[in-house]
């Protein structure tokens, strides 16, 4: 049996023992923990957590090669967007604690930007601009053939959840978060298994086995990591390689993007596919512009027909929010990451998108690539939290300042 086999027989037992290994008997003094949450590793992932996310090292990393034969993008001498606009746009992100910026118009790069000590092969770490990655390594591995639809319920590909709730969750509820896993939410306690399903050494057991579900699969929207995790386990066992090997052989490579590194769960685990893989900013510009060109790169067909229309496409439960990706229209002044209705941070969009077909990657930081098919604009935007607004400096992150900016120094040069 070869080494992905085997390790991939390993995964289909894993969360069926876990409930076992819990309550197995401590063999003597010196013995590892029986209890989850009593994990060295685990404890002090929590304690940053906990006190200073800002703080918190994503280790270990396993590194991915990407396109052996880059090449910058080609960049444009002249283009149609006005100078004062692209400095407008470049003022801002220096205001906004950014550290890269990148304009990509009509097949060309209008405007590279980056912060200090940030080049434009410097891996940066991508928060939730990790989740419509794993939205469009699911499109590759249904053009492969290695799913079959994104409504094959998961317990095809993770057969302990077979007969259970969490097993019939479809793979399309994965990417649009309607899961019916609970709520991404804050708690301090060990033995929480939010923090086990994100921190833990053995996330994805604890995702598979206890992370809570709260309804039934396809009725509520819930934005979380968990979900967006557990779309790597279903790429590992339908393709047979690691997720962090199946994005890098067939999503980087074919567009010719860097590589960088994926976080891990331990030494010779699984890859986090809901955050927080380092990545260039040029490389998650490129993934916009596929999503742009329909998931065709230079020609070459990488996702199915009409499947990045079904990413751009809202559910009843949250018309702003695809597979993976955020939806411009219909327009609301402040959008949740969570459902609606639901309370939590609300970004600000002080006007509506100039392209009412704009769809978005949208992490945590303000981290943004917009993306406008009726103007062939991509824009790029990564770096930390932008400054809170004070009585002093009122002004805040705008998610449609950028582009709609862009949009008007091209407009006035039509």
């Amino acid at each position: 049996m070869g080494l992905r086999h085997k390790r991939m027989h390993v995964r289909t037992t894993a969360a069926a023992l876990l409930c076992a290994s819990l309550a197995a008997p401590t063999q003597g003094a010196n013995a590892a923990p029986t209890k989850p949450f009593e994990d060295p590793v685990y404890r002090k992932r929590l304690e940053v957590y906990v006190t200073d996310y800002s703080k918190f090292v994503y280790t270990p990393m396993a590194q991915v090669v990407g396109a052996p034969d880059w090449t910058p993008l080609p960049s444009a001498p002249e283009t149609v967007i006005n100078q004062t606009a692209l400095e407008n746009a470049t003022a801002y992100v220096q205001r906004m604690n950014s550290t890269a910026l990148i304009v990509w118009h009509k097949g060309k790069v209008a405007l590279e930007w980056y912060g200090e000590d940030v080049t434009r092969t410097t891996p940066l770490v991508s928060k939730s601009l990790s989740k419509p990655l794993s939205a469009i390594a699911v499109g590759r591995a249904i053009a492969l053939g290695k799913i079959t639809s994104l409504d094959q319920p998961i317990a095809e590909f993770i057969p302990e959840l077979a007969g259970t709730q969490k097993g019939r969750i479809k793979v399309r509820h994965l990417l649009d978060m309607r899961s019916g896993m609970q709520h991404q939410s804050f708690s301090p306690a060990p033995e929480s298994p939010l923090n086990l399903g994100f921190l833990s050494p053995e996330h994805t057991r604890h995702i598979i086995a206890s992370y809570p579900m709260i309804a039934e699969p396809g009725t509520l929207y819930s934005y979380a990591n968990a979900p967006a995790d557990l779309v790597g386990e279903v790429i590992t066992r339908a393709t047979g390689l690691d997720y962090a090997e199946f994005v890098d052989i067939e999503v980087l490579r074919p567009i010719g993007a860097m590589g960088g590194a994926f976080w891990l769960n331990r030494p010779g685990g699984e890859a986090h596919s809901g955050c927080c893989m380092m990545l260039p900013a040029e490389t998650f510009l490129r993934l916009g512009v596929l999503l742009l060109h329909d998931g065709t790169w230079e020609g070459r067909r990488l996702l199915p027909q009409g499947y990045v229309a079904q990413m751009r496409t809202g559910t009843t439960q949250n018309p702003h929010f695809g597979l993976g990706v955020w939806i411009g229209a219909p327009y609301v002044k402040r959008r949740p990451f969570g459902a609606p209705d639901q309370p939590g941070p609300r970004v600000l969009h002080s006007e509506p998108y100039l392209d009412p077909d704009l769809f978005l990657f949208d992490g945590n930081a303000s981290q943004i690539v917009d993306i406008a098919p009726g103007h062939d604009l991509v824009v790029l935007r990564m770096g930390g939290n932008p400054p809170r607004p004070t009585q002093e400096n009122p002004e805040e992150w705008d998610n449609s300042y950028l582009v709609n900016t862009l949009i008007r120094g091209m407009k006035s040069r039509e």
